[in-house]
């Protein structure tokens, strides 16, 4: 007789099986909470530099599954004296935040038991080069304020996918640091 195999619960591409094991793991064991991230960057020329991220440390031990480091370019536009050979510094902050976003919303929502269709979303920061040219100490020298424009298919509530966007961790560092407009259109 041939064994039944249980397919995974599957919600907005999350295995909540997993994601429920992965809970009850860290209740029992709260040091598996712990996670330590590293990346390496080299100074190449001008204002471009590479960062390489490879291995982290978490659930109690370090992480070696990946085989090749993810690599990211960062320089300026050439406006701002770089080569553009990547995104700069500033450009990754705004990834950062709408990726930690987007993914804290989706595994909330999916725990929760929020079905999200698609999201899509534009993001844009203020920064005023006087604080970083020196030129101006009542001047920040990063982002003034940060505009995030969610567009989200669900039938969750904007309150419910507000409330799973605030687990965000860069949201929360970013957040408390300098205002973030968040805009969200469900439907």
């Amino acid at each position: 007789m041939l064994e039944q195999v249980k397919k995974p619960t599957m919600r907005n591409g999350v295995n909540i099986d997993d994601l429920m094991a992965t809970i009850s793991a860290v209740q029992q064991d709260p040091s598996l909470a712990q996670f330590r991230f590293s990346a390496q960057n080299q100074w190449l020329d001008c204002g471009h530099n590479r960062s390489a991220i490879k291995a982290f440390y978490g659930c109690g031990a370090m992480d070696t599954s990946r085989t090749v480091p993810f690599t990211l370019e960062a320089d300026e536009p050439a406006v701002l004296l770089g080569t553009d050979k990547g995104a700069n510094p500033v450009e990754y902050v705004l990834h950062a935040l709408v990726s930690c976003m987007t993914t804290s919303m989706v595994y909330h929502a999916a725990a929760r038991g929020i079905e999200i269709e698609s999201v899509s979303t534009s993001l844009e920061g203020d920064l005023d080069l006087q604080g970083f040219l020196g030129l101006s100490d009542d001047v920040r020298k990063g982002y003034s304020n940060i505009r995030v424009n969610m567009d989200v298919a669900s039938k969750g509530s904007e309150q419910d996918l507000r409330e799973c966007i605030s687990f965000s961790p860069v949201y929360e560092m970013i957040s408390r640091s300098l205002p973030v407009e968040l805009k969200m259109h469900v439907h």
